[in-house]
């Protein structure tokens, strides 16, 4: 049934949910270059799988959140000639993600800097708003989603996937890697996210009103040589060299010197020929 129309009126959080989580999130990846080199790495195939039978040609797509753009241009190849609309509340980032569609020749992409509690598009613009790893990063998580769903078309679906932290899962059990999670969790929190995001989607779709809801869940795992050296290269960096860690030692949480160790704990598990790594995820298809 379509809903009634109505005069568009952004979503304005308050300054804390109904949750206490604050609605002014810090992002605590930053942009370094270890950060962008995992995100340049998802594909569709990879990261949003679980859409991809959603997809048609025609379509109009909005990509929360789309960092470089690997995703959004796989998306924009399926649904061509439909445009989709990539947003980002980095501008610098953004012009990554214009390279690279313009890299594969598609003229059906356009890129805006938004914020996801208040887009900034009328009501019912998309047939499909995906959002890959976003939700466990904003500080009103319910409230994007509301957001979400209001530029949603009657009929389209509103698609969300996010790790889960907690259940990351590795061997061999390199102590310190206990302890970069530990860490990571503590100042995600501290930032206005929720690291364990993953486990949360069906209950913050709930809350936000969906009720045709399809969850589900899927996993990265690192586990050839090549894999094990880029995943553990990267997070050492990033734990060194990104915002986590400076954001991480201004709060207090750890040292450069414990952070160095973590980063050198990352490069012993990459050393290991039998290392194993898994990253859950939860998924949500929500149809509006």
């Amino acid at each position: 049934m379509r809903r009634t129309a109505v005069a568009w009126r952004p979503y304005r959080p308050s300054s804390r949910t109904e949750s206490g989580a604050v609605k002014d999130a810090v992002y605590t990846h930053g942009h370094h270059e270890s950060v962008l080199r995992s995100h340049r790495w998802r594909t569709a195939g990879n990261s949003a799988a679980y859409l991809l039978g959603e997809l048609r040609p025609g379509l109009e797509v909005l990509d929360v959140g789309c960092g470089p753009g690997t995703i959004t241009a796989d998306l924009a190849e399926r649904v061509a000639p439909g445009r989709v609309t990539a947003v980002d509340a980095s501008a610098g980032v953004l012009e990554q993600a214009r390279a690279a569609a313009a890299e594969r020749g598609l003229d059906t992409v356009e890129f805006a800097v938004a914020d996801v509690h208040a887009l900034d598009f009328p009501d019912d613009s998309f047939d499909v708003v995906h959002a890959h790893q976003v939700l466990q990063h904003v500080g009103d998580p319910v409230g994007a989603l509301r957001e979400m769903r209001r530029v949603c078309r009657p009929g389209g679906v509103v698609a969300v996937r996010d790790s889960d932290y907690a259940g990351f899962t590795w061997f061999p059990e390199v102590p310190e890697l206990a302890e970069w999670l530990a860490l990571y969790r503590r100042v995600a929190r501290a930032n206005g996210g929720e690291p364990d995001a993953g486990r949360r989607l069906l209950s913050w779709a709930r809350a936000a009103g969906f009720t045709d809801i399809t969850a589900g869940a899927s996993m990265w795992c690192f586990a050839t040589p090549g894999d094990r050296a880029w995943w553990s290269g990267l997070w050492a960096d990033r734990t060194t060299r990104s915002a986590y860690g400076r954001l991480a030692v201004e709060a207090g949480h750890t040292s450069p010197e414990r952070l160095a160790a973590l980063a050198e704990g990352w490069r012993e598990w990459g050393r290991h020929d039998d290392g194993w790594f898994g990253v859950p995820h939860g998924e949500i298809l929500c149809r509006v």
